[in-house]
């Protein structure tokens, strides 16, 4: 049966010389991977060039029960990007979102709450035009409470440990064997307080951020299955050296 949803472009990986693979996190159904034809002609009803990390689409699929992937007849965006393609720095990060959100999203998770979180921080993010530094750790962290993984903000302490593993703040150090000291610590709550609008008043150096990032992507790898170290990191950190 035929129906229009709205959906977040994840993943894309090519499945033969015919068709693409996307994996589309959607509002109405969670995560779902989609055969995409590939263009043979500028007049083709499916145009790949859609189909970027954290694009926004309207798609018409063909959805049947006895189907994992769904055939897509149509597509258009519903929230065309001004910036984000065009902008060195804002492609980096678009890429580690993107690659981040493909294996934090699992297909049991269905929450039109957390793709509201996810639509409205590309959007915030696509209309930025400075002080987006620091946007996919808050990104990160924030997303953390959708997720189950929100740590207990109240026990912290000036000089407090991080237990990454039970997710809270300690004032000695931690039995669990992964924790993080008073000094990291105190940049993580940091963040965590922060939203969009007020990121920008956190100054980090290049140093205290590539930091920060390694602690968020161990963070998530200790609580999510098979969760590995994210490959775009290294072009992250590469692009704001």
């Amino acid at each position: 049966m035929l129906q229009k949803i709205n959906g977040i472009v994840i993943h894309i990986i090519k499945y033969n010389d015919s068709f693409n693979i996307a994996d589309i996190f959607t509002r109405e159904k969670g995560r779902a991977s989609f055969l995409v034809r590939i263009p043979k002609s500028r007049k083709a009803g499916v145009r790949n060039n859609l189909f970027q990390p954290l694009s926004m689409i309207e798609l018409e699929a063909d959805f049947r029960d006895n189907r994992h992937i769904f055939r897509v007849k149509n597509a258009k965006p519903y929230m065309p990007f001004i910036s984000i393609p065009y902008d060195p720095y804002k492609v980096a990060i678009a890429l580690f979102i993107s690659e981040f959100l493909n294996r934090a999203l699992l297909e049991e998770i269905h929450d039109q709450l957390l793709y509201s979180y996810i639509e409205n921080s590309i959007k915030w993010f696509d209309e930025c035009r400075t002080n987006f530094a620091n946007f996919h750790l808050v990104f990160l962290l924030r997303m953390s409470r959708f997720l189950g993984l929100y740590p207990n903000m109240e026990d912290y302490e000036d000089g407090s440990y991080f237990d990454m593993v039970n997710s809270c703040f300690t004032p000695g150090q931690p039995i669990s064997g992964a924790f993080i000291g008073p000094e990291d610590a105190s940049h993580i709550r940091m963040l965590f307080r922060m939203n969009y609008e007020t990121m920008h008043l956190f100054a980090m150096n290049r140093e205290q951020r590539n930091r920060c990032l390694n602690i968020i992507n161990d963070y998530y790898r200790l609580h999510i299955p098979d969760f590995p170290v994210l490959k775009s990191m290294d072009v992250l950190k590469e692009v704001f050296s």
